[in-house]
C-alpha cells in the first residue's frame, strides 16, 4: 500500500534532533547517486531532483514554480515527493512537498550547527524573514533553547510580521543595523534570495558560525569574499555545491578560495573531520540541500508516520 503523508498529520510526529541524527546516520551509507533536471516555460519552472542510496531507497522530488499564482491567491511553489522501495522499486509513499522541504532545509543547517556552532550560543541572527526563517527559529530553538533570536530583513515590515507570529515569545526581536547584529551574533543564518552578498566578512567576530542557505543558482551569493577568507568552510555535499551554486562556484573560479579550502562535508562526519577545531575560529557552512537529503528526510518522516 502506498502511504499518503500529509503535512498537518505528519508534522506533530517529528523531532528536530531525531531528524539530524537520522541525517548523520544516512551519511554512513554508500554515497548517493544524484540527478537534477530544470525545465522552463516562460517565467514558470519545473525542478526535478532525484537521489538513490543503496540500502535506503530512492526519492524523486518535483517542484513547480509558478509566479503568477500569487495573483490568484495560490502558493507560487507546489510539488510532491515520491519515495521508492530500495529492493523492489515500488512506490512506497507520496509525501507533502512543503513538509519534506521545510524539515530537510532546516534540518540540514541544524545538523551543521550541532557540530560547528559554539556550544554556549546565546545570540542567533537570521537574515531574511520568509518561510525558511520561521523553520530556522523552530529548529535552532531545539538545540539552543536559551538563545535570543534577532531577525533582519531588507523590508522591515516583513520582519515585523514574522516576529508578530511569535507573540508568546520574548526571545525574538528585530534588528535595524545588520552590521551590528552580525558582530553581536554567535550564529548568523542567511536565508535570502540575494544574488549579491549581503553578509560582509568584516562584520564577523571570532567564534561565529555562519549558515548560508539562500543561494541555489550559479549566479547567487549571500556572503562576500572576505567572509570566506575569514572562515573554515564546510558544506553538506561537495557534489551539489562546489560546481553548481554561486556561493562557492564563483569564488572558486576567481581564485578567492581553492577546493582545498573546503574542510569537510557530511560524508566526513563518521571520521570526525566535520567539526570545530578551536573555540575562537569562524566556521562557515553552505547548505546546498541536495536530493539525497530529501531522501533521508523522507525516510525519517515515513518511519515516524508508520509508527504513529
Amino acid at each position: 500500500m502506498v502511504e499518503i503523508v500529509t503535512f498537518s498529520e505528519a508534522e506533530p510526529l517529528l523531532d528536530w534532533i531525531e531528524l539530524t541524527d537520522a541525517l548523520a546516520d544516512g551519511h554512513r551509507l554508500a554515497k548517493a547517486e544524484i540527478g537534477d533536471q530544470l525545465l522552463y516555460r516562460g517565467s514558470d519552472a519545473m525542478l526535478t531532483r532525484a537521489a538513490w542510496i543503496d540500502g535506503l531507497g530512492s526519492a524523486v522530488k518535483t517542484a513547480f514554480v509558478v509566479p503568477a499564482n500569487s495573483d490568484l491567491g495560490l502558493p507560487t511553489t507546489n510539488g510532491a515527493v515520491n519515495l521508492f522501495n530500495d529492493r523492489t522499486g515500488e512506490l512506497a509513499a507520496l509525501l507533502d512537498f512543503k513538509l519534506v522541504t521545510k524539515w530537510k532545509t532546516a534540518g540540514d543547517s541544524l545538523l551543521a550547527a550541532r557540530r560547528l556552532g559554539p556550544p554556549d550560543c546565546a545570540q542567533i541572527l537570521i537574515v531574511g524573514a520568509g518561510t525558511v526563517a520561521r523553520s530556522l527559529v523552530e529548529a535552532y530553538s531545539s538545540v539552543f533553547p536559551s538563545a535570543v533570536f534577532t531577525i533582519w530583513n531588507r523590508t522591515r515590515k516583513t520582519a515585523e510580521t514574522l516576529v508578530s507570529d511569535y507573540q508568546n515569545r520574548t526571545d525574538i526581536r528585530i534588528a535595524d543595523d545588520l552590521a551590528a547584529a552580525v558582530s553581536g551574533a554567535d550564529i548568523v543564518a542567511c536565508a535570502t534570495m540575494a544574488a549579491e552578498p549581503v553578509l560582509r566578512g568584516g562584520w564577523l567576530t571570532p567564534a561565529t558560525h555562519v549558515d548560508l542557505i539562500g543561494a541555489y543558482r550559479p549566479d547567487m551569493r549571500e556572503a562576500d569574499d572576505a567572509a570566506l577568507r575569514a572562515s573554515r568552510i564546510f558544506v553538506d555535499s561537495r557534489a551539489t555545491t562546489l560546481d553548481h551554486i554561486g556561493e562557492l562556484k564563483i569564488p572558486l573560479e576567481q581564485g578567492v578560495i581553492s577546493r582545498g579550502s573546503i574542510i569537510a562535508d557530511f560524508y566526513d562526519l563518521p571520521g570526525g573531520a566535520f567539526a570545530r577545531a578551536g573555540p575562537a575560529e569562524i566556521t562557515l557552512f553552505k547548505n546546498g540541500g541536495g536530493a539525497h537529503l530529501d531522501l533521508m528526510t523522507s525516510n525519517y518522516i515515513l518511519a515516524k508516520w508508520q509508527s504513529r
